[in-house]
């Protein structure tokens, strides 16, 4: 069916973050499309540079051109100011740009790799996608992102696996604004946790407070003295005056909680 979706296009700009969705849209739209496919991936503070490395990794591994662009979102007040639709803001600009590397390109359409279960949460960027004409594939093909990875992992895909992310913004509290400071203490405290063991992991930005989120089975870390003080230590050197270890785990979309409850 997916296939299906993407053969019916004829061309297409893949937005690709180089994540378990996108890296599956572009290795079908590449088997589908041949030459008819050009991946776009923005450079920005809000996404971590791994993310892009990987994308830039899996482009050239799929023979796919790859156009690596400037996300210039920061420069909009209305982002940085972190309302509730702060993604809405984002993704205008971003498939704004997608549509004139579509058409520089040559290409008739812009794709982009949201699920169905990403309908299921408060995700105001889908709007922005919507009006700017841009095709999600895996929706139209009715995948969940169980059947995402499954057929990821059929076609030995390396990203079948990967842990779910988002972009570091959504670890900032809505109505605290949004800055390259805090987004790179996010990025670098992450990665911190990382090195450590945690494989899945959030850092939620609260002033001086570093919010730490982690899946169930990861929990057990913070118990072993060594990794407790090294965190410690090293988020203070990052600059966060305060770790917080939170009991309820990682849970995606948590920021959104507070929406539901107004």
């Amino acid at each position: 069916r997916l296939r299906e979706e993407l053969g019916r296009l004829g061309s297409a700009v893949v937005a690709f973050s180089g994540g378990v969705d996108s890296s599956l849209l572009l290795a079908v739209a590449r088997e589908v499309l041949k030459g008819g496919v050009v991946a776009a991936t923005a450079v920005s503070p809000i996404h971590k540079k791994e993310e892009v490395d990987r994308a830039k990794r899996i482009a050239e591994a799929l023979g796919v051109a790859h156009v690596v662009f400037e996300g210039r979102e920061m420069d909009i007040e209305a982002f940085t100011s972190n309302p509730p639709e702060r993604c809405y803001y984002c993704k205008k600009m971003l498939f704004k740009e997608l549509s004139s590397i579509a058409a520089r390109h040559s290409m008739a359409t812009v794709v982009h790799g949201a699920n169905l279960d990403d309908l299921r949460d408060y995700r105001p960027g889908e709007a922005a996608a919507r009006e700017a004409g841009a095709v999600a594939p895996l929706v139209e093909a009715g995948l969940t992102k169980a059947d995402v990875r499954a057929i990821s992992r059929q076609m030995g895909l390396d990203t079948w696996d990967l842990q779910p992310d988002a972009c570091l913004a959504t670890r900032i509290p809505y109505g605290n604004t949004v800055t390259v400071e805090k987004l790179a203490m996010i990025e670098e405290a992450e990665g911190l946790l990382k090195s450590l063991g945690f494989k899945q992991v959030r850092v939620r930005h609260h002033g001086d407070v570093a919010r730490i989120e982690t899946s169930k089975p990861d929990m057990r870390l913070i118990l072993k003295d060594e990794v407790r003080l090294k965190a410690v230590s090293e988020l203070r050197r990052i600059g966060f005056e305060h770790a917080a270890f939170d009991l309820e785990g990682y849970e995606t979309g948590r920021m959104n909680r507070v929406l539901k409850n107004t």
